[in-house]
């Protein structure tokens, strides 16, 4: 039981982490002479960078995707903390319940954001508020890292629905 709770501790600790890194690293969309993600723009010849602000045409989309993953990576770390509360607090045979709502609202709230860039990353990246032409990008290791976080939180809330405290 010690190594199942050690691997869960580690499996949801990644999500976590995961969660950070596409949430702050600036590569969503990437080209040879730019990088974007849902912050900012920069270019990789002169480290020159602009925040994405209103007078982008799609700023509500971006909006929208930076409040999603914030959201998601604050319910991953709630339900951390939530977990290790009940951890103590859980009489044994009884489930991770509430632990599992808040991790799958992480795990909804990633898919959210994502699928939002996904849909909208066309019309983002043709706005003429840009001081380059990104519209030659390609995904970035980011947002595929978000996705990636998808599939971590959606793993441990299930973990976490299946899993009933032991001695």
């Amino acid at each position: 039981m010690l190594i199942l709770l050690a691997f869960i501790i580690v499996f949801h600790i990644t999500s976590a982490a995961l969660l950070f890194i596409s949430t702050i690293d600036n590569a969503w969309w990437v080209g040879d002479v730019f990088t974007t993600d849902v912050w900012r723009v920069c270019t990789t010849h002169n480290s020159t960078c602009m925040a994405i602000g209103d007078h982008f045409s799609e700023y509500q989309s971006i909006q929208a995707v930076q409040a999603t993953m914030v959201l998601s990576t604050i319910f991953c770390c709630v339900a951390f903390l939530v977990f290790i509360l009940q951890l103590f607090r859980l009489k044994q045979g009884e489930r991770f319940v509430l632990t599992s709502v808040i991790q799958l609202l992480s795990c909804l709230c990633v898919m959210i954001a994502a699928s939002i860039y996904t849909d909208r990353h066309e019309e983002l990246h043709k706005s003429a508020a840009y001081f380059i032409d990104v519209s030659g990008g390609r995904y970035g290791y980011s947002f595929v890292l978000a996705w990636i976080a998808f599939a971590f939180t959606l793993i441990s809330g299930v973990m976490y629905l299946i899993l009933r405290k032991r001695k």
